[in-house]
């Protein structure tokens, strides 16, 4: 059964991982449309440069009502992620919360904790886990 999924990643917390984002979003379309695909775009600035940070804010919001699940890559630390797992989890959305241990890097406390086994799952990997960690949380 197709989901929406509505994915986050970092923008302005930083860009280092957008590549990893855009591969994530291509595995994630076996699962259903991806609302959230712009953030895996390397021209991410430019492309919502026209619209305001309260237009930004209202339309993913909106997406976060509208989605099925939502799959969150926490590695990078991110103010805009962490108030789209909070907002998913009030609104009661199944989140998978993907972070890739690495030197020098914690994940925080707020994400890590927020795992519960039903709705909010936690994933420690490698890249090449994601297939059959999707495979899992999509089951």
């Amino acid at each position: 059964m197709s989901k929406k999924i509505y994915f986050c990643g970092s923008i302005s917390g930083g860009r280092q991982d957008v590549d990893l984002y855009a591969r994530i979003i291509t595995q994630l379309k076996a699962y259903g449309p991806v609302l959230t695909e712009h953030v895996g775009k390397k021209d991410v600035f430019t492309l919502e440069e026209k619209n305001s940070a309260k237009e930004i804010h209202d339309r993913d919001v909106a997406w976060l009502e509208e989605c099925d699940v939502v799959v969150a890559e926490v590695t990078q630390p991110s103010h805009g992620v962490g108030y789209e797992v909070g907002r998913a989890v009030a609104l009661k959305k199944p989140v998978l919360l993907l972070y890739r241990p690495d030197v020098g890097k914690r994940v925080s406390c707020m994400m890590k904790g927020a795992e519960d086994d039903r709705n909010v799952i936690y994933k420690e990997y490698v890249e090449a886990q994601v297939p059959e960690i999707l495979k899992e949380f999509f089951g």
